[in-house]
């Protein structure tokens, strides 16, 4: 509202008969009425007397001399919007036909004993009244309309009540006035704010403000309004950055008003809702815009208008602010009225002329301060700018519209029921009292009779739908509110809330959307963490573990990904893993296949050799079957190794250990037999049943089978209680599924490997102690020595195959394959080659003769 200060003395001593601009300007009556059959009394803060350096007068006991006043024409539209709606009435010929309506309208006083005072001389019609005296003109008031103060609406109730005068309230609904046992006689034309908090949470959840300021007046409005807000808040993870409690009583200039106000302005929260009607903040508000906060986005509800405190060098404060306010259809006629009104038309108006003395330069007349001289032509109420005064219908005086045609209403069909029962002579007034109205008035409203008026029931607002206002005050002076969101509730749709947001404006303070949080939104790839002993939107933000992500912001817990998924490196998608396998294609794979090969060609060039060369002494020598044996079993366990090659399937899973544990438990009885033919061998030429009998009998040859036989047995053993399958390994390897074989039963496995141990050890022991004994082509050294090689590879392969996985693990096993195999067979082959192909001459008997008796010779001599 725009404030108009005008310090003078309201009992000056007048000399001359002549009045000054002054003089009239300062000169109210409290009260002015037109007349009717039947007129609604009214009730509207519309001016208050105030003091500044309060000097009690001489001759009347609290009262003071320097009393100024101030015009509130903020709410002078309340006047216009209860003249408009009479006026509508007296002009419909099917509404109360015969029956004119007039007004009473009273200013409310700021003080409780001056409301009173109004209320007594409305009662009594004269300016010193006596309760129960009625001494002043006739005037039958069947209603009272008062707001939009509920305190003031309380005061007056509790005398109305007395006499069963009927009431209607225009202001916020009251829980207090609701109550039937305290207000039998007062009806709220407001409907209950059922969804006004869930509206502003939806509000506030829309820009992601998560950690907003809260002031509320310190009555039971803001007792209530705490309770919902809270409730819901919570439910959309909204915290209460700090809470201020206002007293109605503090003024702008309290110092109670400057220490809430100094935590608020350093809050980190920059969205302050504020709740409250024009009189409980009132002082807190006029703080504020003295203060040009312009950091801070202001969230207020339809109690009051924003703008009630603009002033050139306080506006900006509020521009920016989001308004909440009942939505209610536009009313192009009542504009229309408003172009029309001027002090000629409405003489018995005193607040007119004050408007046309202020803003359109005209002077009062010497003689009667209700005429007004050298006036601009054509001037009107809607040429004025909008933040002095809005022609537009506001959302109390919409409701005042509303509490008229109730009335209106009312008395229509308590007119046709006196008709009915007892009829009256034409052209005589009506004669009830006004303790007859309640029924009618109570079914009035709440058949929703009212023109363009919402249905309520029980004081719930049945289909509540509210209009989101944005107020633009910049430049100075615009004033404009501009409705930028909706929001409804209704039982069938439930709740239904629209944003414009390119079209609102922010505080100056701001050159985007606000951010009001007390921590940075956690990002995708992150999750909140609690902060201890605060609030919960006090938070950390920790990434996620390995394998999970957060694909939103601020999730409360990181979601782990399947197993066929691995997280991206960001950790906010889960990406499928591909599918892999120790591939011929790969460089591990490829390696190991060349190895395998080209060993397998060597060793297959040599058999070729030792069978071109079979009868040559060093291939017989050491029986060159279990040469042509051992060496045919080393190509085939050098071709097995590629079993672990290449894409797995459950026949290759089943050869691979068996094939490789057969295998090599043919080489290794094969060596061990080589073995124990040599030492044989020399022992024949000891005198000897036995030995010669091994020698006839050939028993060394049946070591093969038998070794070999317990080897399968125990294959058998495996495959029927636990064989290998396929296994997908989606650990080993990130991004990947690696797809392998698992052995099954890591037991047999053991169990195989521990056979082969024992064979490899029974084969050195025997290489072991023949390898000293005398002959030419001994190869028991080298056989010794190959199984210590053995030992070493597959001591060493145990442990590096259990630390590793996936396709590293089948690489360290088809790489123990290889490595034992060629030791085996180089140890063991390559002397006999280098002999056979490099050396011929030694390979010959006359050679080998002439080393015997060389040896002979010299023992003879020693």
């Amino acid at each position: 509202m725009f404030w108009i200060f005008t310090f003078g003395l309201l009992c000056i001593p007048i000399f001359v008969c002549a009045f000054t601009d002054i003089e009239c300007y300062v000169t109210c009556s409290d009260y002015f009425y037109r007349e009717g059959d039947v007129t609604i009394g009214a009730f509207f803060p519309l001016h208050i007397y105030f003091t500044t350096n309060k000097d009690l007068d001489e001759y009347m006991p609290y009262e003071y001399q320097d009393y100024a006043i101030q015009y509130k024409f903020k709410n002078y539209p309340f006047v216009l919007a209860l003249v408009f709606a009479i006026e509508e009435i007296n002009r419909n010929p099917d509404l109360l036909p015969n029956t004119t309506i007039g007004y009473d309208i009273y200013n409310i006083p700021y003080n409780e004993k001056n409301i009173l005072r109004s209320i007594f001389l409305w009662r009594t019609r004269i300016n010193n009244p006596l309760p129960n005296c009625y001494c002043g003109h006739k005037r039958k008031s069947p209603v009272v309309i008062t707001g939009p103060s509920w305190s003031a609406s309380a005061q007056i109730g509790t005398f109305l009540q007395l006499y069963k005068i009927p009431q209607v309230t225009i202001g916020p609904f009251d829980s207090i006035l609701n109550d039937q046992g305290q207000f039998n006689s007062l009806y709220q034309m407001s409907p209950k704010d059922t969804s006004l908090s869930l509206a502003i949470v939806f509000l506030l959840h829309q820009f992601r403000w998560s950690w907003v300021g809260l002031i509320i007046p310190d009555d039971h409005r803001g007792t209530e309004i705490l309770s919902d807000l809270s409730e819901n808040m919570e439910s959309h993870g909204i915290c209460i950055a700090f809470l201020k409690i206002i007293s109605s009583a503090w003024n702008a200039f309290s110092n109670e008003i400057w220490k809430k106000m100094d935590n608020i302005e350093e809050s980190s929260a920059n969205v302050i809702v504020i709740y409250g009607d024009i009189i409980s903040v009132q002082g807190l508000m006029r703080h504020i815009a003295q203060l040009l906060v312009t950091w801070k986005v202001w969230v207020l509800t339809s109690s009051w208008d924003v703008d009630t405190y603009s002033d050139y060098f306080m506006v900006e404060s509020f521009h920016g602010s989001l308004v909440f306010s009942h939505h209610h259809e536009e009313m192009v006629e009542f504009i229309n009225f408003v172009q029309t009104v001027n002090p000629n038309k409405y003489p018995e108006d005193n607040y007119l002329p004050k408007f046309w003395h202020l803003f359109f330069k005209c002077s009062f007349s010497e003689f009667d301060c209700q005429l007004l001289e050298n006036c601009q032509p054509n001037a009107s109420l809607d040429l004025l700018p909008r933040h002095h005064f809005d022609p537009a219908m506001s959302e109390e005086g919409y409701n005042i519209y509303n509490a008229v045609y109730a009335v209106a209403y009312s008395l229509h069909e308590m007119n046709l029921q006196q008709i009915q029962t007892q009829p009256y002579a034409k052209g005589e007034e009506m004669v009830f009292f006004q303790w007859q109205l309640h029924p009618f008035l109570k079914n009035t409203i709440m058949r929703s009779h009212v023109r363009r008026h919402t249905a309520t029931h029980g004081g719930r607002n049945l289909d509540e739908q509210y209009d989101i206002l944005n107020f633009w005050n910049f430049p100075s002076g615009l004033g404009l509110k501009v409705k930028v969101g909706t929001y409804s509730l209704s039982a069938q749709q439930g709740p239904q809330f629209s944003l414009y947001e390119q079209m609102i404006q922010w505080p100056t303070g701001f050159t985007k959307i606000p951010q009001s949080v007390c921590s940075e939104s956690c990002r995708p790839g992150f999750r909140k963490a609690a902060q201890e002993g605060k609030a919960v939107c006090c938070f950390d933000c920790i990434p996620c573990a390995n394998n999970e992500i957060s694909n939103e912001t601020d999730m409360d817990q990181c979601m782990k990904c399947p197993e066929s998924h691995y997280a991206n490196s960001e950790k906010s998608h889960c990406l499928q893993k591909s599918v892999s396998f120790l591939s011929y294609n790969e460089p591990l794979g490829m390696a190991l296949t060349i190895t395998a090969l080209c060993f397998s060609l060597l060793i297959a060039v040599v058999l070729v050799v030792f069978v071109k060369h079979r009868d040559t002494p060093i291939v017989k020598a050491n029986n060159r079957t279990l040469s042509y044996i051992l060496l045919l079993t080393l190509l085939i366990c050098l071709l097995s190794s590629l079993l672990f090659i290449g894409q797995p399937n459950t026949t290759t899973c089943i050869l691979q250990q068996t094939a490789f544990g057969i295998l090599f438990t043919v080489a290794l009885s094969t060596v061990l037999a080589k073995a124990i033919t040599v030492v044989i061998a020399f022992k024949a030429t000891v005198p000897a049943r036995m030995v010669r009998w091994l020698m006839v009998s050939r028993a060394p040859n049946f070591i093969i089978p038998i070794c070999t036989l317990i080897q399968i047995i125990i294959c058998g053993i495996w495959l029927f209680t636990s064989p290998p399958f396929i296994e997908q390994d989606t650990q080993a390897e990130h991004g990947h599924i690696i797809i392998v074989c698992n052995m099954g039963s890591t037991v047999a496995f053991h169990i195989v490997l521990g056979y082969l141990c024992s064979l490899a050890l029974g084969s050195y022991t025997m290489a072991f102690l023949s390898r000293n004994l005398p002959d030419t082509f001994n190869e028991a050294k080298f056989l010794s020595f190959s199984m210590q090689v053995f030992f070493c590879v597959w001591i060493t392969f145990l442990p590096v195959y259990h630390s590793t996985k996936g396709k590293v693990m089948m690489a360290m096993e088809v790489f123990s394959i290889l490595a034992s195999s060629v030791a085996l067979f180089g140890l063991i082959f390559a002397p006999k080659c280098y002999i056979i192909l490099i050396r011929p001459e030694k390979n010959s008997c006359h050679t080998v003769r002439h080393k015997k008796h060389s040896r002979r010779n010299n023992n003879l001599f020693t």
